[in-house]
């Protein structure tokens, strides 16, 4: 049996697929294409005979080229934090300092929206927000406060083709939203409509979601939701504006009620604002039969300490 090169290994235990297509190889930032094109079948100790289903004497040319390349511009090209852009000895994406300034969401929140108290007031508790006025989903949860270093790792995934970051931010999300899993049928992420998309390349929604759904079996259903007309961005308008500028902006594909209906899902963003397109995006899964819409999001804006009621 083989032995696995200690960086495969750990791959392994992150759960991150060690076979790159084209597409990701080009997505990787420079530090981490060295460590990439060593998981891709390269092992401590290589047995004298090949094994039928084992790379060819070319791929591993093509491999230490890549792992060659990749020492090469480690040395002209260093990581730098996703924040602050200060270079970094390792592979991780924030340096201590911007670490430090994360403001990771945990209990005391509302049971239902996910705000953070400023005490514990014992479990089942609303925020006045969620009794006032109740949204279409079920809970929302956030891994962080949409502060500083929350913002600029968001605009870096969605404005800086960061695309690597959507693995450690969905790894927070996976574990600020662990209750939601435990009866979860699938994945939803916001869609785009279809010109940002062909601006933007990608749909940030869609990369976190797949982020979060590794190791857990959930699938992600991207084409089930569509964003069916182009709306104003929500940036600058008040709370009642921006339910304004969604409503009837989402709808469930004609294929995609199959998918939907019965079924448990969990609705995927980047960041919760107002919670408007979250709302909207729930009450199109819901009018096409789903049994319960739950959110999970990077970051969410909070604006000052919750008082429960």
């Amino acid at each position: 049996m083989r032995t696995p090169h200690p960086v495969a290994r750990r791959e392994a235990e992150r759960g991150t697929s060690t076979k790159l297509g084209l597409a990701e190889w080009l997505n990787l930032p420079a530090g981490r294409v060295a460590e990439a094109a060593l998981t891709c079948g390269m092992s401590e100790t290589e047995p004298a005979v090949a094994h039928p289903d084992e790379p060819s004497v070319f791929a591993r040319l093509v491999q230490f080229g890549r792992a060659a390349l990749g020492v090469a511009l480690d040395a002209a090209l260093p990581p730098l934090c996703a924040s602050c852009r200060t270079p970094l000895g390792n592979l991780g994406g924030l340096c201590p300092a911007c670490w430090s300034r994360v403001s990771f969401i945990a209990p005391p929140y509302c049971e239902r929206l996910g705000i953070p108290f400023a005490y514990d007031p014992g479990p089942g508790i609303l925020s006045m927000e969620a009794i006032a006025d109740p949204p279409a989903y079920g809970r929302a949860r956030a891994a962080v406060r949409y502060d500083d270093v929350a913002r600029d790792l968001v605009h870096r995934l969605k404005y800086g083709d960061r695309l690597d970051l959507a693995t450690l931010m969905g790894r927070w999300m996976a574990r600020a939203g662990q209750e939601l899993f435990d009866d979860a049928d699938a994945l939803v992420p916001v869609p785009l409509h279809w010109r940002r998309l062909w601006g933007r390349r990608f749909n940030q929604a869609a990369a976190l979601a797949r982020a979060v759904a590794v190791g857990r079996g959930v699938p992600v259903l991207t084409a089930a939701l569509k964003r069916t007309r182009a709306t104003p961005q929500q940036v600058g308008l008040s709370r009642s504006a921006r339910a304004e500028n969604v409503q009837g902006a989402f709808a469930v594909a004609r294929d995609g009620k199959v998918a939907v209906e019965g079924k448990r899902l969990i609705l995927v963003d980047d960041v919760l604002t107002s919670g408007a397109t979250v709302d909207a995006c729930s009450r199109a899964l819901l009018r096409a039969g789903a049994r319960n819409v739950d959110v999970l999001v990077f970051a969410r804006v909070v604006a000052t300490a919750r008082m429960p009621i």
